[in-house]
């Protein structure tokens, strides 16, 4: 298993597919509202994927938030691969990718049936309350990456 920052169409295209396969098929978000602004324009965020024998598994993307913060987003693992691992491996890659650009903090949005993965991995909740975010409910959370 290795993960890697997304550089080629190719790449961004496998990382689209896994996000269209968790979100938009298992979940039933709206395709037209999984892609956005920020999928637009490579310099807008960073992507990444982890890949298992030549297959992706995994995809996830960060960008700024405000001064320091990085915002995790999008993080996504196939069905078959879940609890396996692959996310907090993934995530991990993401927070040290971040903190080398000079982030000193991580927030996300997780939806509220993930949110003890990421407690276990050191996120603590910031919302008072859950919200909803393409109609599935979440809760703001937020890392220390850096002193």
């Amino acid at each position: 298993m290795e993960w890697m920052r997304v550089e080629t169409d190719e790449q961004l295209r496998e990382a689209f597919a896994v996000r269209m396969e968790v979100f938009v098929k298992e979940q039933g978000v709206p395709a037209d509202i999984e892609l956005d602004e920020y999928d637009d324009s490579p310099a807008a965020c960073r992507h990444y994927i982890v890949r298992s024998e030549e297959e992706t598994i995994a995809a996830g993307r960060y960008r700024a938030y405000e001064p320091g913060v990085a915002k995790m987003q999008r993080i996504a693992v196939v069905k078959r691969c879940r609890g396996t691992g692959v996310g907090s491996f993934l995530l991990k890659a993401m927070e040290d990718e971040a903190r080398g650009e000079g982030y000193r903090a991580s927030i996300l949005d997780a939806q509220c049936s993930a949110e003890p993965f990421y407690v276990r991995l050191g996120y603590e909740t910031v919302s008072e309350e859950p919200f909803l975010d393409a109609g599935i409910p979440h809760v703001r959370m937020r890392k220390r990456l850096a002193e």
